[in-house]
C-alpha cells in the first residue's frame, strides 16, 4: 500500500458510526487524498457521523453504492463489518484496485510498541484493564486505547512516538484482514475462543482463523504471547507455531489471579506469577479472570505487581458490560447489553449467586442459543425473550422447566421483569443476540434499558 496518499482518490466502503471509517476520512483527508465515502445508509441515519467529517473535503455517496467508484478509483478502505464475497469489493479486485481497512493503515505506520486483544469474550474489559493499568502506574511514554474500543487512533499517528504503548481490541472482522500486512502486535491476548459471528465467516473454522491472526506473524524469539488457561487454544497454537519460546497461561488459584509460562524453547525459563490482595469493583469471576489476562500483560511490559494491582483495584468497568445502572425497591438492575453472544451472556448470568430475572434474545447471527437458553431455565425465575430469537428462545426455556415469555419491545420485558422482581432480586439485561433487529446497535439497547430502569414504576 502507497505510503504517500496526496492526490491519490481514495474510496471509504462504510462511514459507520463507531469511529473506524471516520478516522480513516479525517486521515486520509489529511494526507491530501481525494476521499470519497460511500455508504448503504442514508444521510439521516449518519448525522453523528457525517457531522464528524463535515470540515473535510470529502464527496458523499450516501444511501447506496455504486460499482464505477470501486472500479474507478486508486484504493479501498473497507469498513470491517463488510464481508469478503461483497460485490462491489469483487469489483475492486477485478480492476487490481488494492483495499485495505483502518486497522491496517494504522499498524503499518505505527512506531509504538503494540499490545493486541482479541477473543469472543472479554476483550472490551481486558483492553480497559490493560489501558487503565498503564494510565495509571509510572513507565516510560504515553499510554494510547483504542481499535476496536474508542476512537480510531489513525489520527494520532503523528504524536505516537516509538517509547509509547498502543493498546488495541482487535475484533474477528479487524483481524480477517491484517495478514494482508502481514501484522502481529508486540503482546497477543486471546482470552478464549467460541462460536461467534458465523453469519459474517461463514464457520466456525473461519472465524476462529481470523481470531489466530493475532498471533500468526509474532516474532517468537520476541514476543509474548498471553493466552487463556483452554487446552484448545494451547492446540490451536501448536498449529501456528511449534517453536514460539513460551506461552503465557493466565487464570485464576481459586480467587487469585495467576499466570505460568509455558516453555516450548530452551531460550525462555518457566515462571509463575500470583497476584495477591485484589480488589475489584466489577462483579464476576470472569473479571477476575480478565484482570489476570491484564495483570500478565502490565508483567510482560515490566510493571511492578504492586504498583498493577493498586491500579486495577480503581477500575470501574464498561459501559454496557454488567454495569449495575440502578436499584429501585431493593431490586438491582444491570445492563450487559454488549453481551451479544451466548457465552457472554452465560458468563454474565454466573456472576450473580441470588435470584434474577433476565431478558434474553434479539438478532439471530447463527450461534446456538441452546446452552443459554437452558441455563436461563435453570438459573432465573422468569425470562424476558424479544426479538427475532425471541420464540425459539421461549420454548428451550419452557421445554427445560423454566418460565419465559416473548415480548414485542424492550419496555413491555423491563416492565414485565418489574412486576415480578422482588427485594433482593437482580434484573439483568444480557441478551445473547445482536440488536439489529430492534435497535440500531447494542449501545442504543443498553441505553433504553438503563433508562427504564432508572424509571420509577
Amino acid at each position: 500500500m502507497t505510503s504517500d496518499w496526496s492526490g491519490k482518490r481514495v474510496t471509504v466502503m462504510g462511514l459507520g458510526r463507531f469511529g473506524g471509517g471516520i478516522g480513516a476520512v479525517r486521515w486520509l483527508a489529511t494526507q491530501g487524498a481525494e476521499v470519497l465515502v460511500t455508504d448503504r445508509a442514508p444521510a439521516d441515519r449518519l448525522r453523528d457521523a457525517l457531522s464528524r467529517i463535515a470540515d473535510l473535503d470529502v464527496r458523499l455517496r450516501l444511501g447506496r453504492h455504486e460499482e464505477r467508484d470501486f472500479r474507478d478509483t486508486d484504493a479501498v478502505v473497507v469498513n470491517p463489518a463488510v464481508p469478503d464475497d461483497n460485490p462491489f469489493l469483487a469489483a475492486a479486485r477485478d480492476a487490481g484496485v488494492p483495499i485495505t481497512t483502518e486497522i491496517n493503515l494504522f499498524v503499518e505506520r505505527c512506531r509504538a510498541r503494540t499490545v493486541g486483544i482479541t477473543g469472543s469474550v472479554g476483550k472490551s474489559t481486558v483492553t480497559a484493564m490493560v489501558g487503565h493499568i498503564l494510565q495509571n502506574t509510572p513507565h516510560p511514554g504515553h499510554t494510547w486505547v483504542g481499535g476496536n474500543l474508542g476512537r480510531s487512533l489513525l489520527e494520532a499517528l503523528d504524536e505516537i512516538a516509538p517509547g509509547d504503548t498502543v493498546v488495541l481490541e482487535l475484533s474477528s472482522f479487524q483481524l480477517a484482514r491484517t495478514p494482508a500486512v502481514r501484522w502481529s502486535p508486540r503482546v497477543a491476548v486471546l482470552t478464549n475462543i467460541s462460536p461467534n459471528h458465523l453469519d459474517w465467516h461463514g464457520t466456525f473454522a473461519a472465524y476462529l482463523a481470523a481470531k489466530m491472526n493475532i498471533v500468526r506473524y509474532q516474532d517468537p524469539a520476541r514476543d509474548a504471547i498471553v493466552a487463556g488457561d483452554d487446552p484448545d487454544l494451547r492446540r490451536h497454537f501448536d498449529l501456528i507455531f511449534g517453536d514460539i519460546a513460551g506461552i503465557w497461561r493466565y487464570g485464576l488459584d481459586g480467587d487469585v489471579p495467576r499466570a505460568q509460562m509455558q516453555t516450548l524453547g530452551s531460550d525462555c525459563d518457566n515462571r509463575r506469577l500470583r497476584w495477591q490482595g485484589l480488589s475489584l469493583a466489577v462483579p464476576g469471576r470472569h473479571n477476575r479472570e480478565n484482570a489476570a489476562a491484564a495483570l500478565t500483560v502490565a508483567h510482560c511490559l515490566d510493571i511492578p505487581p504492586d504498583d498493577a494491582v493498586a491500579a486495577l483495584a480503581t477500575f470501574p468497568g464498561l459501559p454496557h458490560r454488567l454495569q449495575r445502572v440502578a436499584e429501585i425497591d431493593g431490586v438491582a438492575y444491570y445492563n450487559d447489553s454488549k453481551a451479544t453472544t451466548p457465552a457472554a451472556a452465560i458468563t454474565a448470568i454466573n456472576s450473580f449467586d441470588g435470584p434474577l430475572l433476565l431478558i434474553l434474545g434479539g438478532y439471530d447471527k447463527g450461534s446456538d442459543l441452546t446452552p443459554v437458553a437452558e441455563l436461563a431455565a435453570r438459573r432465573t425465575r422468569f425470562t424476558a425473550c424479544l426479538g427475532n430469537t425471541g420464540a425459539g428462545l421461549v420454548a428451550t426455556i419452557r421445554n427445560a422447566g423454566g418460565s419465559a415469555e416473548i415480548f414485542d419491545t424492550l419496555a413491555d420485558a423491563v416492565a414485565a421483569c418489574r412486576e415480578r422482581a422482588e427485594a433482593g432480586d437482580v434484573v439483568l439485561l444480557s441478551p445473547a443476540c445482536a440488536s439489529w433487529d430492534m435497535f440500531d446497535d447494542y449501545r442504543a439497547r443498553g441505553d433504553q434499558f438503563t433508562q427504564l430502569a432508572r424509571t420509577p414504576r
